[in-house]
């Protein structure tokens, strides 16, 4: 871990305090891009790592920003019901210029601009979940409630 954080985890980090947090972002040696490979790195159950998956609305193109836990896989036609539209796959480029974060590293705050979010309902099972904090090697640890603060999002069944 590095003392100086990269361009992208101190945007995640001025985010954060932005918003009146105290978590701390840690850009790690080792990548954090998948579940496996966070849960691994800093010590937790694949369960506790809140992933960020980005779709688009088929229709308007607009993101929406799905945090799972780690294992779980999202029940696409139930977003679809949330956002009464179809979804699209958001390729590495959108999530980009929607987002201003690479895959594998996109935060759940210090987006370029306001997404839906939609949360899922087991990540509230734990008492400390971990988050993306803008690159495949940054993360910070929070709470479920704090999630919820720092997002306005809505806690939904994703499976």
């Amino acid at each position: 871990m590095s003392n100086t954080l990269s361009p992208s985890g101190q945007k995640v980090q001025d985010a954060l305090r932005a918003l009146g947090f105290n978590n701390a972002v840690m850009e790690l040696q080792t990548t954090t891009r998948t579940s496996a490979e966070a849960a691994q790195t800093v010590g937790c159950r694949v369960e506790q790592i809140a992933k960020s998956i980005v779709f688009k609305g088929r229709q308007t193109h607009k993101p929406i920003l799905v945090i799972a836990s780690g294992p779980n896989r999202v029940n696409e036609k139930r977003i679809e019901e949330l956002i009464s539209e179809p979804l699209a796959k958001a390729d590495a480029d959108y999530v980009r210029k929607h987002t201003g974060f690479v895959i594998g590293g996109v935060p759940p705050v210090g987006h370029l601009e306001k997404l839906d979010i939609f949360i899922d309902e087991d990540l509230l099972k734990y008492e400390e979940i971990w988050a993306a904090a803008g690159t495949p090697h940054a993360v910070f640890k929070l709470t479920p409630s704090d999630l919820l603060k720092m997002t306005g999002g809505l806690i939904v069944c994703i499976k």
